[in-house]
């Protein structure tokens, strides 16, 4: 049970990182409590991926293996604001293929599941979860609930947003609760979407509309707690009609296809993403608001760039040595704290108790609107580049 690399947690991040290093001579063990739920029915999670993940998906081998007939592309996407702003974006204008992919948690999750489950330098253990953690100078031993003990010289916490091997690490992580929680649900539409996003910045929060196949959307209600409670009450009929009208009937009448939950939004930001012999991706190392739909994108991230400084290491490197972890950390900081700077003062400016603000911030999206060459240069950095 001795590894060169431990991987706590096979959610998409961890699974993504232990998927991109198939190819190297690292040895590596992935530890999960349980395997993905294997669901046929639409999973009401739904993330934008954008054109750069998709492909690093794709050179892992796990976006080509993805049910085609479930994965939607957006051409376009109109927002909305609260008094009158309006912005738009169109892939075409952008001289993009498309500006976005929507696809469900679930159907990433199993398949990258599927892909590390035939990895020949990979051993997974599952159902297991950490108990202990002692690290050295030269490794990183972890204890398992069973009593089992393994070796590494550097440990990933993949293991989400409650992180115990974070904690463990003795990393400071500070959370800022938003007051808010974002509801998701599925619909099917009277009126087709055309593969368009959309999103209101309205005075009870913001409502995305994620086009699915099959004249599907999801949402994304970020609102008030009080506010998202009192959806998620609804019985179907009354949140159907209730989230049509807050559209503006934008697609016509809905008809519910997956029950309405609800998740707490907040902010979280850790002191550093390394600590000796361990490393924070995805949800371990951060946390924003849904508004951009970037939170994934950026776990993906992490995990593209540690493997990428793991994976050609020669035998005589150790992955775990402080030089690998500062320029891992150097490496992801500056897009965590930008996209963590921009959706926090987006949060706060289109906050619905923030009407003194009204004004400025619709003019804002008419401004942008009015400026081809701002807004298709925003839109291309952002799929293009590392977001």
């Amino acid at each position: 049970m001795d590894f060169d690399l431990i991987i706590v947690g096979a959610g998409l991040a961890g699974a993504s990182l232990a998927a991109a290093l198939r190819s190297s001579r690292l040895k590596i063990a992935v530890i999960e409590s349980r395997p993905p739920a294997q669901s046929p029915g639409w999973d009401s999670r739904i993330y934008a991926i954008s054109p750069t993940n998709a492909d690093f998906l794709s050179e892992i081998g796990a976006w080509q293996h993805l049910d085609t007939h479930r994965l939607t592309p957006v051409y376009d996407m109109q927002i909305r604001g609260d008094a009158g702003g309006e912005l738009s974006f169109s892939a075409y204008d952008c001289g993009l293929r498309e500006l976005a992919w929507i696809v469900e948690s679930g159907l990433m999750q199993r398949e990258l599941w599927e892909t590390i489950k035939r990895q020949h330098n990979l051993t997974l253990i599952c159902p297991a979860s950490p108990s202990a953690i002692d690290v050295t100078d030269d490794a990183a031993t972890l204890t398992l609930d069973d009593g089992r003990t393994l070796t590494a010289r550097l440990v990933v916490a993949a293991d989400g947003a409650r992180s115990w091997v974070r904690e463990q690490a003795g990393i400071e992580a500070k959370t800022t609760p938003y007051q808010e929680k974002g509801v998701v649900a599925n619909f099917r539409c009277e009126k087709p979407h055309r593969n368009t996003a959309y999103q209101w910045f309205r005075p009870d929060g913001i409502l995305a509309y994620l086009p699915l196949p099959d004249q599907m959307i999801s949402i994304v209600w970020s609102t008030p707690d009080a506010h998202a409670d009192e959806l998620v009450s609804l019985d179907a009929s009354a949140l159907c009609d209730r989230v049509a009208e807050a559209a503006g009937h934008q697609l016509g009448a809905l008809e519910l296809v997956t029950e309405a939950a609800a998740f707490p939004l907040r902010l979280m930001r850790v002191s550093n993403p390394t600590a000796p012999r361990i490393a924070l991706i995805g949800d371990a190392a951060h946390a924003i608001h849904p508004l951009s739909g970037h939170g994934i994108n950026l776990g993906y991230q992490d995990a593209k760039v540690l493997a990428g400084l793991l994976a050609d290491l020669p035998a005589w490197r150790d992955p775990g040595e402080a030089a690998i972890l500062g320029a891992y950390a150097r490496a992801r900081a500056e897009e965590t704290t930008l996209l963590q700077s921009t959706t926090h003062a987006l949060n706060r400016l289109f906050k619905p108790d923030n009407s003194l603000l009204s004004g400025i911030r619709n003019l804002g999206l008419n401004l942008t609107n009015r400026l081809p060459v701002i807004r298709n240069s925003l839109v291309r950095y952002a799929v293009s580049g590392h977001f």
